[in-house]
């Protein structure tokens, strides 16, 4: 399939202290190379899945650092797609919404501890399975432990529904799969009761809030839910492809169900909602920046307590394969990736369109695709992309500042291994330190450690992980010496711990 280039982009998404602050200096360039083997990952995902047209974007640091188009938006006139063209992000659309509320409980007008009915009425008569089930709180359907059953592909055409037919669904009320805050069961249901919380709550229509609030602060100028609004120059029609065939999807109109998955977007603009989001990391000091706080947007990564194990999307069979933990935040599924780390993501699945988000945030990374055939879905590509860059060094994470009292206390630590006695470290020393370990055993366990490991160079730099916490290695003639050092919560951050380990050269 034709219509295809790529281009790395200078430009500056938001020129903002938030995205200068994302910078990690030790990060290695996107070189031609990285961005071919990235690119080729999409194009053969383009041609096995049978996908029209495709767009896919690698942000960093508040920049659109890459982008690939491929193909065409419209079958019939041969448009190419391009940073412009838009196209449906179903349920990518959650992570809006659960930012609208998010900001509606800063500006405290809700609680997400609150029952929902108390925003939604309807709610109230709703019935339940159990005679013991908790009521449905507004933090449950942001996580979906709502005990709603899950309902793709049901709640997809729904999409176009009015808000007065919904106001009926809500009074006759759904039946519940199970007691809520029992099980993660995800639900198209649930955030479209949360887009009539904002609705309700703001006083506005959910998408006029979120628009006014927080995707026009952004710069998302030509973002919104109304895909009719978007000159049909400008949009990527949907498709299914069935019978060895391509067939046009319907465009379903805007509708109730719109924010559990009705948004509409574009490259450029999308890439300004990344980077916002990336810019919540880390936490540090200095102004925020609008819409909404960094905590804030940091908040959609908190999982309540229903983990699950799974494997790498569309990779399961990797050798080695990669199984890790996670939950559902707000509008992102957090896990602990093998290779990547931390990382955020979402799929979006719709009629004639399909999606996916991965955040690195600790690398200040974001790689997205969209695509113009139904139920598309690029989250293992959008994955095996963000392999490619993490190979290449270019998901390098920040590090975390040494604080004063580490640096003193980790200085002092260097002087007690070349003295072999306590004393430098002494008036340092928290009130549970030598009541754990005598000071005689320590200058035994100190000259045992030097016999082992011989001469040692003890000004390699420790790395925090808080800031009153750290790891070192220091290298010595027969191998290496680890070492860990923990503070106390006191002030002055007396020193609680100090663990060394020799591991001898291989």
């Amino acid at each position: 399939m034709g219509h295809f280039w790529t281009f790395a982009a200078a430009a500056f998404l938001m020129a903002s202290p938030a995205a200068a602050m994302q910078k990690s200096a030790a990060a290695s360039p996107l070189t031609k190379a990285v961005t071919d083997a990235v690119d080729k990952h999409f194009l053969d995902y383009q041609e096995k899945a049978h996908v029209p047209g495709l767009a896919w974007a690698v942000v960093q640091n508040g920049r659109l650092v890459h982008t690939g188009f491929s193909g065409v938006q419209n079958l019939d006139t041969g448009a190419s797609v391009d940073a412009d063209t838009h196209f449906r992000i179903a349920s990518m659309s959650k992570a809006f919404t659960a930012l609208a509320i998010l900001k509606l409980r800063d500006d405290g007008l809700l609680s997400l501890d609150a029952l929902a009915e108390t925003y939604a009425p309807e709610l109230k008569e709703w019935r339940y399975p159990t005679t013991d089930s908790p009521r449905i709180r507004v933090r449950d359907l942001l996580h979906h432990v709502g005990g709603l059953v899950t309902d793709d592909p049901w709640g997809d055409r729904q999409q176009p529904l009015s808000e007065e037919a919904f106001t009926a669904m809500l009074r006759e009320g759904p039946p519940l799969t199970r007691a809520p805050q029992l099980q993660y069961e995800y639900s198209n249901y649930g955030y479209a009761v949360l887009g009539r919380i904002i609705a309700n709550v703001s006083g506005q229509s959910f998408d006029s809030y979120i628009k006014a609030e927080i995707m026009r602060p952004l710069g998302m100028e030509t973002t919104g839910y109304e895909v009719a609004e978007t000159p049909m120059e400008k949009r990527a029609l949907g498709y299914r492809w069935e019978n060895e065939a391509f067939s046009a999807e319907p465009e379903m109109a805007h509708g109730a169900f719109g924010s559990m998955g009705g948004v509409h977007t574009s490259v450029n603009d999308y890439a300004r909602w990344v980077s916002f989001l990336l810019a919540g990391w880390p936490a540090r000091d200095g102004a925020e920046q609008e819409p909404v706080k960094r905590a804030t947007v940091r908040e959609i990564a908190q999982g309540l307590n229903f983990p699950r194990m799974a494997n790498r999307p569309g990779l399961e069979e990797a050798d080695p394969p990669c199984a890790y933990p996670s939950a559902y935040g707000m509008g992102f599924i957090l896990a602990i990736d093998c290779d990547l780390g931390p990382t955020l993501s979402h799929s979006g699945g719709f009629p004639g369109y399909g999606s996916n988000l991965l955040l690195m945030p600790e690398a200040g990374v974001g790689v997205f695709a969209f695509a113009n055939r139904t139920y598309a879905g690029p989250a293992a590509t959008v994955r095996l992309a963000a392999l490619e860059l993490e190979r290449a060094g270019f998901l390098t994470g920040r590090a975390v500042p040494v604080s004063e009292p580490l640096a003193a206390a980790y200085k002092a630590a260097g002087a007690v291994y070349r003295a072999g006695d306590l004393k430098p470290i002494r008036k340092m020393l928290a009130m549970n330190f030598l009541m754990d370990r005598s000071e005689e055993n320590w200058a035994l366990e100190l000259a045992g450690l030097k016999r082992q490991s011989g001469e040692c160079r003890t000004d390699a730099p420790i790395a925090a992980n808080g800031a009153l916490t750290g790891a070192f290695s220091w290298r010595c003639e027969n191998g290496s010496i680890e070492g860990r050092l923990l503070l106390a919560p006191t002030t002055p951050s007396g020193v609680q711990a100090l663990r060394l380990s020799f591991t001898p050269s291989s």
